[in-house]
């Protein structure tokens, strides 16, 4: 119930809307139900024309059922009377046409109505869930799986329009519906309505308990397409590894085991929610026989109700099944859309780890240091990744950070930009502790170049203004001239428009980067963090982009997490971490003299050549990425 109040409450921006549909369609039932109110003057001109030529409403009957019911025959026959028994049949024929225009026209109105509130509403949620992602910290996506998430704002969000049209277009008006042709029955003979009430409840009751099962079932199917669309994602975006090792048999068979898992839940599920429809249809004819059977008695053995009220009780009777059925099919929509509304609900009640406290100052520009003091941090599964760091960056320093894999030195940047929150500790910059400040104000203090360069499916120029909308085409080449990529894009089809495929597929990798450097460049931040930045790329591109960086350190504060270490020689720091602990720190020389963990991955690297430090270069620092 809290989730379909709560789905409720995000159709309220539409409610103007939503309510003119609903009054549509209680027009649109009550037509339907005047419909069969026209067959007792049909019948009595086909059958017993003399009556209903010159007929008169009857005198006082009383406030009786009965009487109130011969008025209205009454009235009906006088409506439609006329000279001739073929002028009456006209006049009904031109009612008939009347009152299905009508209906037509307030149906597709509902309809139109209906339409517009759901798809702004599955418009409205697919727009939040993504404003949500992008919010969310990145330690919510550690070990969450890309198709999940896709499935949940896709799949997830599609359903939660079935529930939209069960709860208001099927619920409303086939109950609507359902209530007006049964009232009709229970005033013609309420004893005959009374074995239409024996049947109703099992049928209700068989309802309810299939979509109690169809709501289960429906989480299955939900988790068995996340699976698919997993598989499928993955399979595309890791292409090249499938076909390097030819694991393309591996690939197919992986996902036509999900498909066929998803066939199978969803197969059972059909089954259980179409067997609904006709056992409700199938007790509904039992019913209708046994009122066939007793109310015709009544008809030919005593009189007690006339040919044509128990003609529209017939009909209003037989008229209930169809919205019953419609019911239960609306009642499995419904349940089926709450649990996709009650997965897309958990995602966005998800809070973000790292958000701005209410009133933090922005800082408006970067003065003097950068400060780790007592840092420790750990992922939400893992061991204890940094122990106890302290470190401090002065404004224009060059620091680099050098360790074996895994010994946290992506982590240690992370913390820079509040990527992540240190588990004890803090992360300080001109004093200030990161988390008493406006997040998005330290972003846009630092630039960030990593050795996965993440281009986005768009043109080369909006690649480079990324962030920076408002760039102007000059600001963008100049940019892309000092990152040595400006040639390239030039020679590119449309040039800087043209597009650079996802994740930048028609670009080789030393283009992606220099593309990358451009984008650091134009942003120009006081405060630069570079993973390394030219491994592997080829000879040449390897030096364009190491022009390119060298351009990109001028006059900042750099933080750099170096592989190679030949490119951090002339750092003005390094920074050696082991296992989430600085356990050394000096220039290139100093450590080289030291002897200790930089000296030895040095060597490692550069066992055939000998150890010679050198002196800084003239043209100041060359640090790398």
């Amino acid at each position: 119930m809290r989730t379909f109040l709560r789905l409720l409450s995000c159709v309220r921006p539409s409610w103007r809307r939503l309510v003119a549909a609903l009054v549509c369609m209680a027009v649109f039932a009550l037509l339907s139900s005047v419909s069969l109110g026209m067959i007792v003057p049909f019948v009595n001109v086909l059958f017993e024309r003399g009556e209903l030529v010159g007929a008169a409403p009857g005198g006082n009957a009383g406030m009786t059922v009965a009487g109130v019911r011969d008025a209205l025959r009454a009235w009906l026959l006088s409506f439609f009377a006329s000279d001739t028994a073929a002028g009456s049949l006209g006049r009904m024929c031109v009612a008939f046409l009347v009152v299905f225009l009508v209906k037509s026209i307030f149906g597709y109105l509902q309809s139109f109505l209906m339409i517009t509130v759901e798809q702004r509403v599955i418009r409205d949620l697919r727009d939040r869930l993504f404003e949500h992602l992008c919010r969310l910290s990145l330690s919510f996506f550690h070990g969450k799986r890309t198709g999940l998430l896709i499935s949940r704002v896709t799949n997830d969000v599609t359903l939660v329009k079935g529930a939209l049209v069960a709860s208001f277009a099927n619920l409303f008006r086939e109950g609507l519906l359902a209530l007006l042709y049964l009232g009709i029955a229970v005033w013609i003979s309420w004893k005959l309505s009374l074995i239409t009430f024996v049947v109703l409840p099992p049928i209700l009751f068989l309802i309810v308990r299939v979509g109690q099962r169809l709501k289960k079932r429906s989480a299955r199917i939900q988790e068995k397409m996340a699976d698919i669309t997993a598989t499928l994602q993955e399979s595309i975006t890791g292409a090249r590894v499938v076909r390097a090792f030819g694991m393309e048999g591996h690939e197919q068979r992986r996902f036509s085991r999900h498909t066929l898992e998803y066939f199978r839940t969803f197969v059972r599920m059909e089954l259980l929610g179409t067997l609904a429809g006709p056992l409700t249809e199938y007790l509904g004819v039992i019913g209708v026989v046994v009122v066939i059977w007793y109310g015709g008695r009544q008809v030919l053995l005593d009189g007690s109700v006339s040919p044509d009220w128990f003609l529209i009780f017939l009909a209003a009777t037989l008229s209930t099944m169809q919205p019953l059925k419609k019911l239960s099919h609306a009642n499995n929509e419904l349940q089926v859309g709450l649990a996709a509304a009650a997965r897309v609900f958990s995602l966005l009640d998800t809070p973000p780890s790292v958000v701005s406290r209410p009133g933090a100052p922005a800082l408006d520009a970067f003065r003097d240091r950068i400060e780790y003091r007592g840092v420790r941090f750990r992922y939400d599964t893992g061991d204890e990744v940094l122990r106890g760091i302290d470190l401090t960056i002065a404004r224009g320093q060059i620091v680099a950070i050098v360790g074996a894999s895994g010994a946290g030195k992506s982590t240690l940047l992370d913390l820079l930009p509040r990527f992540y929150d240190p588990t004890a500790g803090s992360v300080a910059i001109d004093g200030h502790d990161l988390r008493d400040l406006d997040v998005a104000s330290v972003r846009r203090l630092m630039g960030v170049v990593t050795q996965e360069t993440i281009l986005f499916n768009d043109t080369a120029r909006n690649n480079i203004a990324y962030g920076l909308e408002d760039a102007s085409r000059e600001d963008v080449v100049a940019a892309a001239r000092a990152a040595n990529a400006h040639a390239f894009i030039e020679a590119l089809p449309s040039g800087y428009e043209t597009p650079v495929g996802e994740r930048g597929t028609r670009l080789s990798g030393g283009e992606r980067q220099r593309i990358a450097i451009a984008r650091a460049i134009l942003k120009n931040p006081p405060i630069l963090i570079l993973d390394e930045a030219t491994s592997s790329l080829d000879t040449e591109s390897e030096r364009l982009v190491q022009e390119a960086v060298e351009r990109l350190l001028r006059g900042r504060t750099v933080l750099v997490i170096a592989h190679r270490l030949s490119t951090v020689r002339n750092a003005d720091r390094i920074v050696v971490l082991e296992k989430g602990v600085v356990t050394e720190e000096g220039t290139h020389e100093e450590l080289m003299r030291l002897g200790g963990t930089y000296r030895f991955l040095y060597d490692i690297q550069f066992r055939d050549r000998p150890v010679e430090p050198g002196p800084p270069s003239e043209g100041g620092r060359a640090g790398g990425a």
